[in-house]
């Protein structure tokens, strides 16, 4: 049976187990093995966004608005389609500034003002320190309500503790016991916590499994799955009431989404895990699908719980927030129970962890650093002030815990508590204006972010802290209902006659709106100063610098006097290795005499801002350094030559580009030459062998005539025989190739007008029946009916049809050959085909054979090779008339010589038949 002894030590063993993860973390990364190096556990750690408003509220949202609670992460859902552009840059821009929190990113955008950071820190505290009340009373409800078990009475009906007695105290202290360990070790210079990072991603599979095992025992342990939930429900009417009747409007769904979108990267934590402890770019695009994913995995089984309680407390008996502890309880199912106590744990000590680390850095960067600075001005400083610093964040971190529990303890169960998510997420979007526009645009100044923000922040908390305080009963009624001193008008939730809108889409309309209009309008108005235009730069053009840019300095400074300055900071060991490394990147050796320049400056003061931020490391830099002011016409002008020179090489890079197309085109055209000048060396080769085999039979049988002149009769009529017929082949041969000659040169004679292709086909067979007849040879045909006409040259058409056949003929087998004329109807074309039952064409040699003097082996026909410029003269004559010859064949079935000729009465122009589709294999 569960107990108070129990419950304590799983606590404290859980929370020992995340100690573990965290301090294993550390040691990997300190030996160069980072376990969060991975894109997976980046996108488990931005997770973190799901706190115990999510595993407890949401089921009570769900009870009371429905759907209504999914805006909270269809936002977040929606914008991190974003994050390519927006998260990328952020943390482009923070990499190479070193940027420590949100208050150190807004504060370094707009010239590294300590006033502004100090705002922003202010605003972050006074909207988050109620959000952390909500995690400190998650956790004490859940531990007092599992106390009780297996009875189940809800903490709200136990008289009231003194603050000493009440759990919530102890849970404050022991997490900020826990947070220094986990972020105040010691201080870094890149301001980065793997240990931290490593047991939140681990928190965030806790608490998911942990939700998923109480919904699924929910839906299909104690229901027949999600349909019979709804079955139930729905004859309970409680469909109706959640679903049919939701409480929230479409413009509260745009403004909610809108909230979660700007809250899931501005809030504190998430800026601290999303672009802080981000160690890689290339993690952005796995998180882009796989927080989402996670978000719709936390959610599945939200309506389930939230229609089941209502099942199984009618009546609202149990507070719905409780719905996903009490309904394991109310089933006896005690470790369940556990489980998912120790889910609501991680929920919200994952969120005070990284909450109060973050904002202790800010307090200490932002609010404690700038007082000290100005106290150690006339007083030596300690010589170590990395132990300073910790301390004071070790202080920040039990101050803010401490805050949070105060304000949980003095509002109880008031009004603030039910809506605070919304209500700091409506604080946070206050930075959206500053943040976004200093990453976009450069006329962003420090007196217009100091304007912005302040709007904003005032009327967030005169629209919508103020009156969570008249509700919970500290402030007069009245003050809502009349406004202050009677003037509707200033009514805190209908400012200026805005009635009838959610008090949080209200305050986000009128807050959003000064805060924008006051942002433009005195950037407008008052021009930015030399370094705000500097780091406006730095910003904006964060993208187009392939490594970090240089800050503008111009002065003088002492290496060694840096290098003291980092070491009371961040200590010898790590000061050493680095300035080591700074040298040795730069490829010389450090010298502790040399001067600074403004790379060495940059990179002491950017080491600095790793540790105490931005706006002080400049104060701190400047002690050791004597700078010169730079104007800002200087600053204008050398931002001016930066844009030229960069404007100057890109057009070098184009012209560069154009310079290797060209050559690329002229080292190919050389290419073609070569290669054309071996085609005419080999068509010579051809050419002469060609010549030399008929010559060489005439001479032959010639000089044996000469040497015989009593040579019987039918010998020299035999021998005569062969001279004839040797020069008729001459006689062809040299035809051949003028007529080739002449065709290729585009000074053929031709001869055009219609054409009847039938007609052609069966002048074709006549001129060469005797030829079939003595080889024992048929053809056959497949015609259709019809008009069959080209525009063309009819004798060089048959004389391709000529070629085709004679071609057949030779390779079919004695006395069985057979030859197939096909004609046929496409599209555009018509097509006709000669098919043969010889041995086919040798794979691969289907287009070899349309070479001059290249014919297909003939061995096995027992023929004589022809001269090989039949098919190539054919081919120019097809392509010349806007038309294709090819060949296909398959190994002992034959071989199938194709062309097409377009239809029509007329020729094709030439920009039409040379866009002509290539045949296919499909063609043929």
């Amino acid at each position: 049976m569960l107990g108070g002894p129990l419950i304590i030590l799983v606590s404290l063993f859980y929370l020992g187990l995340l100690f573990a993860i965290a301090y294993w973390a550390d040691r990997r990364a300190d030996q160069g093995r980072s376990v969060i190096a991975h894109p997976t556990v980046y996108a488990l750690s931005l997770a973190v966004y799901c706190t115990a408003w999510t595993y407890y509220g949401s089921v009570g949202r769900a009870v009371q608005s429905g759907v209504g609670f999914l805006p909270i992460y269809l936002g977040p859902t929606l914008g991190a389609a974003l994050w390519v552009f927006l998260l990328l840059k952020m943390i482009r821009v923070s990499k190479s500034q070193r940027i420590t929190s949100i208050a150190d990113f807004i504060s370094s955008r707009h010239g590294k003002s300590h006033l502004l950071g100090g705002l922003v820190t202010v605003i972050a505290v006074v909207g988050v320190v109620p959000y952390i009340a909500l995690q400190l009373k998650a956790v004490s409800n859940s531990f007092t309500i599992l106390m009780q078990y297996p009875h189940i009475r809800m903490p709200g009906s136990v008289t009231a503790l003194p603050f000493w007695q009440d759990t919530a105290l102890y849970v404050a202290l022991l997490l900020a016991l826990f947070t220094i360990l986990f972020g105040t070790r010691h201080l870094d210079a890149s301001e980065r916590h793997e240990g931290m990072v490593a047991a939140i991603a681990f928190e965030s599979i806790v608490k998911l499994a942990a939700l998923t095992a109480v919904g699924l025992f929910v839906t299909y342990g104690l229901y027949g799955g999600f349909t019979d939930i709804m079955q139930q429900a729905r004859a309970a009417g409680l469909m109706e009431s959640m679903l049919g009747a939701s409480t929230v409007s479409d413009q509260n769904w745009f403004a909610f989404s809108f909230l979660a979108a700007m809250a899931v990267i501005l809030l504190p934590r998430q800026f601290q895990v999303a672009v802080v402890e981000n160690s890689s770019e290339r993690h952005i695009p796995r998180a882009i699908w796989l927080f989402p994913l996670y978000l719709l995995l936390i959610n599945i089984f939200v309506l389930p719980i939230a229609l089941a309680g209502q099942l199984a407390f009618p009546g609202g008996t149990v507070d719905a927030d409780t719905f996903v502890l009490t309904l394991p309880i109310a089933q006896g199912q005690e470790w369940l129970a556990m489980f998912s106590y120790l889910g609501g744990l991680s929920a919200a000590t994952g969120m005070v962890i990284v909450e109060t680390i973050a904002l202790s850095t800010m307090v200490c960067n932002d609010l404690v650093m700038p007082v000290l600075l100005r106290y150690w001005r006339n007083r030596p400083a300690p010589v170590d002030l990395s132990k300073v610093l910790l301390r004071v964040r070790r202080g920040a971190i039990f101050g803010i815990l401490l805050l949070g529990f105060t304000y949980f303890h003095v509002a109880g169960e008031a009004y603030a508590l039910v809506s605070i998510g919304l209500i700091s997420f409506a604080a946070v979007a206050q930075f959206a204006p500053t943040m976004i526009g200093g990453l976009y645009w450069r006329g962003g100044t420090r007196a217009g972010a100091l304007a912005g923000l302040g709007a904003g922040f005032s009327i967030w908390l005169y629209t919508l802290l103020i009156p969570s305080f008249a509700k919970s009963g500290w402030l007069p009624s009245a003050f809502l209902e009349y406004g202050p001193f009677g003037l509707a008008l200033l009514k805190p939730q209908a400012l200026f006659g805005l009635e009838d809108m959610n008090e949080i889409s209200h305050c986000l309309f009128w807050s959003l709106t000064a805060n924008i209009a006051a942002y433009l309008a005195v950037s407008l108005v008052k021009s930015p100063n030399a370094e705000e235009t500097a780091q406006a730069s730095l910003f904006v053009d964060a993208m187009k610098h392939d490594r970090p840019a240089i800050g503008l300095w111009r002065g003088n400074a002492d290496v060694a006097e840096l290098k003291r300055l980092a070491s009371r900071f961040l200590g010898n060991r790590k000061v050493d290795t680095a300035f080591n490394q700074f040298f040795a990147s730069r490829g010389r050796p450090f010298a502790p005499g040399q001067p600074a320049d403004a790379e060495t400056v940059h990179f002491a003061e950017t080491l600095l801002t790793g540790a105490i931020g931005s706006a002080s490391a400049r104060v701190m830099v400047a002690s050791v350094a004597q700078e010169e002011p730079l104007g800002l016409d200087e600053v204008m002008g050398i931002l001016d030559e930066a844009s030229s020179i960069r404007a100057y090489s890109k057009e070098l890079e184009q012209k560069s580009r154009e310079l290797e197309a060209a050559t690329s085109e002229l080292r190919a055209a050389n290419t073609r030459l070569r290669e054309l000048d071996q085609l005419k060396d080999d068509f010579m080769s051809s050419v002469t062998h060609e010549l030399r085999t008929p010559l060489t039979s005439i001479r032959a049988f010639s000089e044996m005539l000469l040497d015989d002149p009593r040579m019987a009769l039918d010998d020299r009529k035999r021998f005569l025989g062969i001279i004839v017929s040797e020069t008729e082949r001459l006689t062809r041969l040299v035809n051949q190739v003028l007529d080739l000659a002449r065709i290729e040169a585009g000074q053929g004679e031709w001869t055009t007008g219609e054409v009847d292709l039938v007609a052609l086909i069966e002048q074709s067979i006549e001129t060469t029946s005797q030829l079939y007849r003595d080889h024992g040879a048929r053809v056959e045909t497949d015609i259709p009916t019809g008009n069959f006409r080209v525009w063309a040259d009819s004798d060089r058409l048959l004389q391709v049809m000529l070629n085709l056949l004679a071609n057949a003929v030779k390779f079919v087998p004695a006395d069985s050959g057979r030859v197939r004329i096909t004609l046929s109807e496409e599209s555009r074309d018509y097509r006709i085909s000669v098919a043969d039952n010889g041995p086919g064409i040798e794979p691969g040699q289907e287009e070899a054979i349309f070479e001059k003097f290249q014919s297909g082996d003939s061995s096995s026909a027992g023929n004589p090779m022809g001269t090989g410029l039949g098919l190539p003269i054919s081919r120019q004559i097809i392509q010349h008339f806007g038309g294709r010859l090819w060949a296909e064949s398959h190994p002992e079935k034959g071989a199938i010589f194709s062309f097409r000729m377009p239809k029509g009465s007329q020729r094709l122009p030439a920009s039409e038949t040379g866009s002509r589709d290539e045949p296919t294999h499909t063609d043929c």
